[in-house]
C-alpha cells in the first residue's frame, strides 16, 4: 500500500470515529484544507477519505464542501439489523444450494488474506488492509447464494448510514482490545465459510447473524458510555434516511 493510500485510510478511521463519538456532531461543515491541516495530511487523501464516508453515508456533499449527516439512534440500529437479516438469509441459501469451488475459492483467498494482516508482531496489526479485506468478504459472502436479488438489495442499503460492514470497527479501542476484536471478528469469517461449505444453512445463517449484530453493540456502547443518545446521534431527518 503507497504513502497517499495509507494516510487515506488513516483519515478515514479518524474522521469516521470522530463522527461517530460526537466530535463532529450532524451538520458540521468539513472543508478539505481544514481537515488536511488537521489530521496533518495532504488534500488528496483528506479528499478521498471523505469521498468514502459520503459512500457510507456519514457525511453528504454540499455547494461548498462536505457536511455531516444527522442520525436517529432508532434507525441506524433497524438498518444495522436490516443488514443482518439479508447476509444471514445469504449464507443460509448457499449453504443450501452450493457454491462452485470458483467462489469458494475466492472468498476463502480474502479470509487468507485477512489472517495475514495479525502476521505483524503482537502489538500491531495492518488495520487499512482489514478495513479493505473486510469489506470485499462480506461483498463477496453476499454474491455466494447466486442471487442478483439479494446482492443487489445489499448493495443497495450499504449505501445507509454506518450500514457498510467497516463502517463500525470500533477503532476508538486500546490496540490490544482492538486486536482482539478484529481477531473474533475474523473467526467468525473462518467459521461463516466452513458452514456454508458443509452445506449447514441454519449454522451459516445463525453465524452471520451474530456477526452483524457486532455493529449493532458497538453502536448501542457508543451511546451508552454516559452520553445522551441525541448528542451522538442527532435526528436524521426522514427523507435522508431513506435517500
Amino acid at each position: 500500500m503507497n504513502e497517499t493510500s495509507t494516510h487515506t485510510a488513516r483519515a478515514l478511521v479518524a474522521l469516521r470515529r470522530q463522527i461517530l463519538s460526537g466530535d463532529l456532531p450532524g451538520g458540521t461543515r468539513l472543508l478539505e484544507v481544514a481537515v488536511a491541516e488537521r489530521l496533518q495530511i495532504s488534500r488528496t487523501p483528506a479528499r478521498e477519505a471523505m469521498a468514502r464516508l459520503v459512500e457510507e453515508g456519514l457525511i453528504e456533499r454540499t455547494p461548498n464542501g462536505f457536511a455531516v449527516r444527522s442520525f436517529d439512534y432508532a434507525d441506524v440500529m433497524d438498518t444495522l439489523e436490516l443488514r443482518g437479516v439479508l447476509e444471514g438469509t445469504a449464507a443460509r441459501l448457499a449453504a443450501e444450494r452450493g457454491v462452485s469451488d470458483l467462489k469458494m475459492a475466492e472468498i476463502r483467498d480474502i479470509s487468507r488474506q485477512l489472517d495475514r494482516c495479525f502476521d505483524a508482531p503482537a502489538q500491531d496489526v495492518d488495520l487499512a488492509d482489514y478495513i479493505r479485506l473486510n469489506s470485499a468478504f462480506h461483498e463477496a459472502l453476499w454474491r455466494l447464494p447466486g442471487s442478483q436479488i439479494i446482492s443487489r438489495e445489499l448493495m443497495r442499503i450499504n449505501q445507509l448510514p454506518f450500514v457498510p460492514p467497516s463502517a463500525l470497527i470500533p477503532t476508538g479501542l486500546e490496540f490490544p482490545v482492538l486486536r482482539e476484536v478484529l481477531l473474533i471478528g475474523q473467526r467468525q469469517h473462518r467459521g461463516i465459510i466452513e458452514a456454508i461449505a458443509g452445506r449447514e444453512g441454519a449454522r451459516a445463517e445463525a453465524l452471520t447473524r451474530e456477526h452483524a449484530r457486532t455493529a449493532r453493540d458497538n453502536v448501542t456502547s457508543i451511546v451508552g458510555k454516559g452520553h445522551a443518545r441525541a448528542n451522538i446521534m442527532p435526528v436524521l431527518a426522514t427523507h435522508a434516511v431513506r435517500a
